[in-house]
């Protein structure tokens, strides 16, 4: 790979980074909001464009960003329809939270909290007791769900207030741990097809006087990962969930919101040496590092200890003109993963923490062989990966 001598590197400026609307304008900020208004105690309606609604259901879209949506009106003519609905009718997105992934981002959405306080802020984090990168979505090594994200659920607190409570989703999710962590409370209903969990999402809107139901879909990402989000597979998966979204949003009972959202965008990466930088065969970024963790926009870089400061230092002046290189402090400092940082959660972060600004992501052939060979990639603070739709469809 090329690059440039390093005294010539200016790294992009920390403050440059656009960091996620914790508080105001985050997917943290989604289900407070709606049950606030529905009269839960404890939460605060602060997306103040969102009108109350006695019966709420949130459709997650697994990997349909903001961006992506508004370049495929063809494929998705119902959604696309409802693209000035969005956030209260302003016709703006939410930011999903940093990182852009999943596991974070399906936390905060449960539990109403971002990153730096639920304490899943990456694809694979450190797990200070024991030293081993923990995968937070598939939750190997298994970890204590409980004492690895401690607070109830949006779902369990609005359940307790007497609001009609319900996730419809895959069976296989029932049980998983990050289903226990961000996703729990109430009722679980299990349905294979799309079209049945539409079906039984509206159902089970209709089964309250107040009732908070969430359902999701994830082939618009899987396919997007693996052929890309300029492929004949991911449109078709758009327009399935298009399909999908109008039958839910055609059988909402009265007293309804529906709001349609997404944990992520998605970017493809060229394939070539200059976008995909390989970890594992650049002795430079391999110097001082203990463990590479987090994902190829997103990386956490734990370093020997003592290192640390050598680390940012050469990863700066390699990465500095396409990614966002910070301290653990600094990323802290500049509110990425949200205004404030639990003690237990400190650990968990990177002491150097990488984010992608141009199409590249960091690979590592050798120990993340499936991901380093995906297309699609997401993770980053750039708008095609941050900016999630909040379409809205009342009855």
């Amino acid at each position: 790979m090329s690059l440039p001598a390093w005294d010539d590197v200016q790294p992009l400026a920390l403050d440059t980074a656009p960091v996620p609307a914790y508080g105001a304008g985050s997917l943290a900020d989604l289900l407070p909001t709606l049950v606030a208004h529905q009269g839960v105690d404890g939460f605060a309606p602060v997306i103040p464009e969102l009108a109350p609604a006695d019966r709420n259901c949130v459709f997650l879209i697994d990997g349909l960003g903001w961006e992506q949506l508004k370049a495929h009106p063809d494929e998705a003519p119902f959604l696309s329809s409802l693209l000035q609905s969005s956030r209260g009718g302003t016709g703006r997105p939410l930011t999903a939270g940093f990182p852009a992934t999943t596991a974070t981002s399906l936390a905060s959405v449960g539990t109403g909290l971002p990153p730096g306080a639920h304490g899943l802020p990456g694809y694979t984090v450190r797990d200070p007791g024991t030293g081993e990168l923990m995968n937070q979505l598939r939750w190997n090594p298994w970890t204590d769900p409980h004492a690895w994200q401690p607070y109830p659920t949006v779902f369990q607190r609005a359940h307790d207030a007497g609001v009609h409570t319900a996730q419809v989703s895959s069976p296989t999710f029932e049980h998983t741990p990050l289903t226990k962590v961000a996703l729990s409370g109430g009722t679980f209903r299990g349905r294979l097809s799309g079209e049945d969990r539409m079906d039984l999402a509206a159902r089970q809107l209709a089964a309250g006087d107040r009732s908070l139901v969430y359902t999701y879909y994830a082939e618009v990402d899987g396919k997007g990962h693996r052929f890309g989000v300029d492929s004949d597979a991911w449109r078709g998966q758009l327009m399935y969930v298009d399909r999908l979204a109008q039958r839910l949003a055609e059988q909402l009972p009265p007293r309804s919101a529906l709001y349609v959202t997404a944990d992520h965008g998605m970017i493809d990466i060229p394939f070539d040496e200059q976008s995909r930088i390989d970890f594992d065969e650049d002795w430079e970024l391999r110097a001082g590092v203990a463990l590479l963790g987090g994902e190829g926009r997103a990386r956490h870089v734990y370093a020997v200890p003592g290192a640390e400061s050598d680390v940012l230092t050469v990863w700066r002046e390699v990465l500095g003109e396409q990614f966002w290189v910070a301290s653990r402090d600094e990323a802290i400092e500049a509110g990425w993963f949200g205004p404030h940082i639990d003690q237990r959660v400190y650990g968990r972060l990177g002491d150097i923490i990488a984010a992608a600004h141009d199409d590249a992501a960091i690979i590592a052939t050798e120990r993340e062989p499936n991901e380093s060979a995906l297309v699609g990639m997401h993770g980053s603070m750039t708008p095609v990966e941050q900016l999630v739709p909040l379409l809205e469809v009342r009855s």
